[in-house]
């Protein structure tokens, strides 16, 4: 090999060592910056206000009847704050979720409620299109949007106003899962306390937008301001770009203390998969550069880059490099889901190594699969995505 040659291999391994180095600094952000913001009390929290905490509209579309959407909206009613109503949003007079969103209403009369039905048709995004009606309708000077799994504490709205402070516009929680039986239910909440929320803690110390709008609070007037919810119709990644709209607009984006509890009733590995392809296809479109940053953020490939610049720098044996590099890559996804569940896992460690090195072997396939085949199916639709998010139905795939 000539000179010029391995000074360019050298150079390469230095390149693949120092992008290493950062995933660990990644590591470290996601650990402590875990530690300080999530389940704690705000100052807010533990002091009383000068003034009334502003009213709440909370938007939540509805399709389907889930085995547990009649115990998650109704956590919804019992939340301790002083006034907010609670808007629902279906497209179908003839869906089941009507007769659980009424016997609710029955139940807690004294909860300001509205049942908006017949969606619109403002946009491509079937939530988009869900919610416009819930939306021209709410009256209070705070939107929330909530998804129909989520679950909530008496004090979760509480704590998301009190992370409203005069420069943020928008305030959202970091994905993750109640406690649930079964394997496919770990392999949920492995996902979310290790890969998804390193990132999603990460961004928000940085600044960088990483928002999911399963459950998000924002002013409502600078929604105005943006054109209105129906201004993101056009998007499949109406969240991402919501958010966007808001940094643009000067104002900050932050989590909240308190995650956001998924608590689907429907749990099985298939529909998981299906539902990570489909966000990784969004991520393309939206970021191109996750093309290549997202593989080598896996700790399979990374390592694998990792361990053979080892060997070429310091002709380290690659094989105890890769496995010591997946040992703490390893006990520190353990140490961040501890951090976020905040108390005792539902699995024991036996299952948390499995679901990881599951998840682990699956990732990158998954992402790769959603390059092959970049068309998006969201229930019946089928639709494909051009550079920038803007989403088009492919109506003549549409099946009934």
């Amino acid at each position: 090999m000539s000179p010029a040659m391995i000074s360019i291999v050298h150079c390469l391994a230095i390149g693949i060592l120092i992008f290493w180095c950062g995933k660990w600094i990644v590591h470290l952000m996601a650990i402590t910056y875990g530690k300080l913001k999530l389940h704690k009390k705000t100052t807010s929290a533990t002091q009383p206000r000068e003034t009334p905490y502003p009213s709440v509209s909370i938007l939540k579309p509805l399709m389907g009847l889930d085995p547990n959407l009649s115990s998650n909206l109704e956590t919804f009613f019992l939340m301790d704050y002083p006034t907010y109503e609670l808007l629902f949003c279906v497209e179908s007079s003839d869906d089941p979720a009507i007769d659980v969103v009424n016997r609710l209403r029955e139940k807690y009369p004294n909860i300001e409620t509205n049942l908006l039905l017949g969606g619109s048709n403002v946009g491509v995004n079937p939530k988009v299109n869900n919610l416009y009606p819930g939306y021209k309708v709410a009256k209070y000077e705070l939107i929330m949007i909530s998804d129909a799994g989520i679950r909530m504490k008496s004090d979760t709205l509480t704590d998301m106003v009190n992370h409203m402070t005069d420069k943020v516009g928008l305030v959202h929680q970091m994905p993750f899962v109640c406690d649930r039986e079964g394997f496919a239910a770990a392999f949920e909440k492995i996902y979310f306390g290790t890969v998804q929320s390193r990132i999603y803690l990460c961004a928000d110390l940085l600044g960088i937008n990483c928002h999911t709008g399963m459950s998000c609070l924002m002013r409502k007037y600078v929604l105005d301001e943006l054109g209105g919810i129906e201004s993101f119709g056009c998007y499949l990644a109406e969240d991402f770009f919501l958010a966007k709209g808001f940094h643009d607009a000067g104002w900050k984006l932050t989590i909240s203390s308190q995650p956001a509890w998924q608590n689907s009733g429907i749990c099985d590995i298939s529909s998981f998969q299906a539902r990570l392809t489909r966000w990784a296809k969004l991520r393309v479109a939206m970021v191109p550069t996750t093309i290549l940053l997202e593989p080598l953020s896996e700790c399979i490939i990374v390592g694998m880059f990792a361990c053979w610049a080892a060997k070429i720098l310091f002709r380290w044996n690659p094989l105890v490099f890769f496995l010591i590099h997946t040992l703490f890559w390893f006990l520190s996804d353990w140490i961040l889901l501890s951090i976020i569940q905040n108390g005792s896992l539902p699995f024991n460690k036996f299952t948390f190594l499995v679901g990881w090195a599951f998840r682990e072997l699956s990732g990158p396939y998954l992402f790769f699969n959603a390059l092959w085949n970049p068309a998006i199916r969201w229930r019946t639709r089928v639709y494909k995505l051009a550079w920038g998010g803007v989403a088009y139905e492919l109506t003549s795939q549409i099946k009934s």
